[in-house]
């Protein structure tokens, strides 16, 4: 049985790449002219937006659902999210054919509510102010039977995320450059996590940076600190889902 608390290996990306192959969508990478000439070098992008459900996060929740042994999916999956790891594990759910229950912010955006309550999913309201997203998931993971399927911290979903870093190195090289670094958002820091170790193993001296918005920068107070710590936080911005 697959455990999800251990730390992911390269194996791990690699066999997510197998499983989630029929389903997801290869991304290019393409140069551009005018971010080369803004920054004096080549600046190549990977757009993910381009992905089933509009986001990497499919990715994940693919390959994590596909873990379940298939005599646990009868109990479905529970997920908590705020759009688009909510959209992923709604449409990963529904081609593997197992319900999924999303427990989703009231004030979520719109367009990403109705997104996963079209892929089928049941949509859990909460307060983002008063209530715990997480232990409400919990509960109706226990008494459903389900499988918490998390948006960042478990091991199916980095080796799912990690299948960018993949593509990425494939990609470099079959355009034959050489990468200097590959700069990616963190939010809750499972696709740095899992790009950074599958550039580990295709393109080990390509430099792997976390990108956060000021006051969100969680992960490098983190790092300085030597445990984990809270960012201060502030008014978001046009990012409507930092925190998956």
């Amino acid at each position: 049985m697959f455990d999800s608390t251990r730390p992911p290996e390269f194996a791990d990306i690699e066999a997510a790449a197998a499983r989630i192959a029929p389903y997801a969508v290869e991304t290019p990478l393409f140069e551009n002219a005018s971010l080369n000439e803004k920054l004096g070098g080549r600046v190549f992008l990977k757009p993910e937006s381009l992905q089933r459900t509009g986001s990497f996060k499919f990715r994940g929740a693919y390959n994590r659902i596909g873990l379940i042994p298939e005599d646990q999916r009868a109990g479905g999956v529970v997920a908590f999210s705020s759009g688009n790891h909510a959209q992923g594990v709604a449409a990963a759910a529904a081609l593997y054919g197992v319900s999924a229950t999303i427990v989703m912010p009231k004030d979520a955006p719109r367009a990403k509510i109705e997104g996963t309550k079209e892929m089928g999913a049941e949509v859990v309201y909460y307060d983002r102010v008063t209530d715990d997203r997480e232990a409400i998931a919990t509960k109706l993971m226990q008494e459903r039977g389900a499988t918490l399927v998390r948006p960042f911290d478990d091991a199916g979903i980095v080796a799912g995320q990690g299948t960018i870093g993949l593509e990425i190195a494939r990609q470099a090289g079959a355009l034959r450059i050489n990468l200097d670094a590959v700069l990616i958002p963190c939010s809750g820091g499972g696709i740095v996590s899992g790009i950074a170790l599958a550039l580990s193993g295709t393109s080990p001296v390509t430099r792997t940076i976390s990108v956060e918005p000021e006051h969100f920068d969680g992960m490098r107070l983190s790092l300085q600190a030597g445990r984990r710590i809270s960012a201060p936080g502030g008014n978001l911005s046009m990012a409507d889902a930092l925190m998956a």
